[in-house]
């Protein structure tokens, strides 16, 4: 079974994402290795708490390529010294935390009072930890999540390969058979999608439900990315909800309305306010990371995947009989 003669550069964007996953992982990888020659000395948790910042995510679909979104963090601020000099860090492990993980976790492993052992720069006792080490398995889940990505990527190409080569005798035009293959693979995909989705609205109706309050409702605008030719994207506007809520005795805060993403239209008046600031609501929380949570459980369009998903089997259907 050959390989299909695809350009270079298709599997190079297809094996992009592990790439990069694997250059992360060595980098922070060096960084503890670096972390294991510094001091350590004593300190004393001074603040924990947690806390909303502002991070920034990418998003191509907007002319500035991102937008920011609020997350909740673990807020632990330490006292220690070094050098003679008393100082404060907030900074618990060498991973990047973008927030919404492990919030509760960590407020209760760093009690305010309790005293900690602290590792620092020597060539500069201000940059400091409390872990220094690597999630356990990490290397072990690369290797694995490198096996898969690796026969998905190379066993779907090689499959769609020797489908498109099956079809071309059996369709009616054998030049339509990459089509008919193409049209039955999307809208597989959309299918699994909409699954998934309402597989997660499923779940998330068990969730626990709590007492919850408006913080802010607005209507977002921003200018959509440029188009292929070069023209300006059309200004687009988005219904923001933020609301806060307490769950175990930890305060979050959390800014989408429903499981799939804020709906975005060139109108504003389709998405005009439809709450009120200070309201009371019913939050439904993910037990297992609290930083998660929804006003509504429910997809309510997703009628429209499975919309596509007909008109893509309608499609190949078509192709493959009549041409």
């Amino acid at each position: 079974m050959s390989v299909p003669d695809l350009p270079w550069f298709v599997y190079a964007i297809l094996l992009a994402p592990l790439g990069a996953m694997l250059v992360i992982a060595v980098y922070k990888s060096l960084q503890v290795r670096a972390a294991r020659e510094w001091p350590s000395t004593q300190g004393k948790v001074m603040v924990s708490k947690a806390e909303v910042r502002d991070v920034e995510v990418i998003d191509s679909s907007r002319e500035d390529r991102h937008r920011i979104e609020q997350r909740n963090f673990a807020n632990i601020v330490y006292e220690y010294s070094a050098r003679g000099e008393t100082l404060r860090n907030n900074r618990v492990s060498l991973g990047e935390d973008r927030g919404n993980f492990e919030v509760a976790e960590t407020l209760a492993r760093y009690p305010i009072g309790k005293a900690v052992t602290v590792y620092y720069n020597p060539l500069h006792p201000h940059e400091a930890v409390l872990e220094r080490d690597l999630p356990k398995g990490l290397w072990g889940c690369l290797g694995i999540a490198t096996v898969i990505v690796l026969g998905i990527v190379f066993g779907s190409a090689i499959g769609l390969h020797r489908l498109t080569e099956f079809l071309t005798s059996r369709v009616a035009d054998p030049r339509l058979s990459p089509l008919v293959v193409a049209l039955g693979v999307f809208g597989c995909a959309v299918a699994l999608f909409a699954l998934a989705m309402q597989r997660q609205a499923s779940l998330a109706k068990r969730w626990p439900v709590v007492s919850g309050v408006i913080k802010r409702s607005e209507i977002e605008s921003y200018r959509e990315a440029p188009s292929e030719s070069g023209a300006r994207g059309s200004m687009m506007y988005e219904r923001k909800i933020s609301y806060t809520y307490r769950y175990q005795g930890v305060s979050y805060t959390n800014v989408q309305a429903g499981l799939s993403s804020n709906v975005a239209s060139s109108s504003s008046w389709l998405v005009r306010k439809t709450t009120t600031d200070g309201a009371a609501v019913r939050v439904y929380v993910n037990p297992v990371n609290p930083a998660e949570a929804t006003l509504d459980p429910g997809v309510p369009f997703v009628w429209l995947l499975w919309l596509c998903v007909a008109g893509f089997a309608a499609g190949a259907w078509y192709f493959a009989t009549l041409g």
